[in-house]
């Protein structure tokens, strides 16, 4: 594969740590290592998984020579935050539509989006069909002003965005092979599918047997898992490679609970049982789940006795201070 013709600004700090985390596997039963991949610490405002997809997003923006980007997600989204990060960083401007009802109140990532400079917009999902619809309308607007506008997907999550895990895998890799070890399985957060479709197009492209598993943080498996293997085969084709990915591709949806933004019992635990043996701070509604997703398999026996499994810590902890509902009936 030559990945070399895609253009890429420099976003993140990378590599990121890959980190055993043996105190939290010995409290899962000590029979699996479990490693943690530190994409929480990619550098730009806070970190996440965002920065290695904006790296091609904005160079492809930059590319066409657009002056102002554009993105969408809810009120905490780490995406959102992340965009105007890059934005600021670059200097370009940044807008951000908001499938939500305005709120008053500023924390969490929506705090850091104004202190970043993003200008915001809202937009009541009860009055609108479609926001990627919406953000072709400001879109249209801001070139009405003499603006060069760039439009990024939900969670940055197309061919180009998830191009970022595809190196994201020669990463990891590499590290590996340094310490003389090989991944039974990567566990990871999927919202949008991005880092799930370039997680699994990097483990295509290099050969690996290392499974790829996509823990759902709103959507059903029945729409999640088709749009990953579409996102896939798009970056794979990208990069002219004709492997169909659809058997390859792993969701599932058993850790959602009432939907996405909201914190179940699961995540909770899991959220708690990373910070007080591993002292990593994890968020309840996104990188939980995906949390507990790993606890209830290594638990339940699905790796065989010292297996090495990667938790992928896609970032989010701002979230965690904004989300009254993890705090209430839940200080011990």
């Amino acid at each position: 594969m030559d990945m070399a013709n895609f253009p890429r600004v420099e976003l993140a700090a990378l590599p990121t740590a890959l980190q055993p985390a043996p105190r939290l596997s010995r409290a899962l039963g000590g029979k699996v290592n479990i490693w943690i991949k530190r994409d929480d610490n990619t550098g730009l405002a806070i970190g996440g998984n965002k920065a290695r997809k904006l790296e091609f997003l904005l160079a492809d923006a930059l590319r066409q020579g657009c002056d102002t980007v554009l993105t969408t997600g809810g009120p905490q989204s780490n995406h959102c935050r992340m965009t105007a990060a890059a934005a600021a960083k670059l200097g370009l401007e940044c807008h951000l539509v908001f499938n939500s009802r305005p709120f008053d109140i500023r924390q969490g990532n929506l705090l850091l989006d104004e202190l970043l400079g993003a200008k915001l917009h809202w937009r009541d999902p009860a009055k609108i069909e479609n926001i990627s619809r919406e953000m072709s309308n400001l879109a249209e607007e801001l070139k009405a002003q003499g603006r060069r506008p760039y439009i990024i997907p939900l969670g940055g999550s197309n061919e180009v965005g998830a191009m970022g895990y595809v190196y994201a895998v020669q990463e990891i890799l590499q590290q590996a092979e340094a310490l003389g070890i090989q991944f039974e399985a990567i566990v990871h957060a999927s919202g949008s599918g991005g880092t799930q479709a370039g997680l699994l197009a990097g483990k295509l492209l290099n050969n690996v047997p290392t499974g790829i598993i996509g823990v759902s943080v709103s959507r059903s498996q029945a729409v999640l898992q088709p749009q990953v293997a579409q996102l896939c085969q798009a970056v794979l084709s990208l990069l002219d490679c004709d492997i169909d990915p659809t058997d390859h591709v792993e969701v599932t949806d058993a850790y959602v609970g009432a939907g996405y933004g909201l914190p179940t019992e699961a995540s909770q635990s899991a959220l708690q049982l990373f910070a007080r043996n591993e002292g990593i701070i994890i968020d309840p509604v996104y990188t939980a789940k995906a949390a507990a997703a790993l606890v209830y398999e290594v638990q339940a026996g699905r790796w065989p006795a010292g297996s090495n499994v990667v938790f992928w810590h896609t970032g989010g902890s701002p979230a965690l201070f904004a989300d009254s509902i993890f705090w209430e009936g839940n200080q011990k």
